[in-house]
């Protein structure tokens, strides 16, 4: 178990391709908790949507997971359910992997900090 997480109980999760989550891995954010669950997906050709899905709200349900990072491109896969999560933690940040760049239009946080922050229009 990490420093960090025993200090403070929670942990990162992350659901990405092989390069994604083995840099994290190398960073240091693996975990497997005493119901042998880990903290990451590595997400590959014959994984399917509804894996993915359930492996996030697997994540989100967990109330040791306090961020979970996830490949912009498997957020596309899940979209409605990744923009239908609105609570503050577990926190969703979407990152861009190799295969594909990271497109802020599509962030569902930027999305709802756009909306707080876009002054009114004016009207005529």
């Amino acid at each position: 178990m990490s420093v960090d997480s025993e200090v403070f109980g929670k942990l990162m999760a992350v659901i990405g391709d092989e390069d994604t989550c083995v840099g994290f891995l190398l960073g240091g954010i693996g975990e497997v908790n005493e119901n042998r669950e880990a903290n990451f997906m590595v997400v590959e050709r014959d994984t399917t949507v509804a894996q993915i899905e359930a492996c996030f709200k697997n994540f989100l349900a967990r109330p040791d997971i306090a961020i979970i990072l996830i490949n912009q491109m498997y957020a596309d896969m899940i979209r409605s359910t990744v923009d239908a999560h609105i609570l503050p933690v577990p926190t969703v940040v979407e990152i861009p992997s190799k295969q594909q760049p990271y497109d802020a239009s599509k962030d569902s946080i930027l999305k709802r900090a756009h909306g707080i922050l876009k002054p009114p229009e004016k009207r005529r």
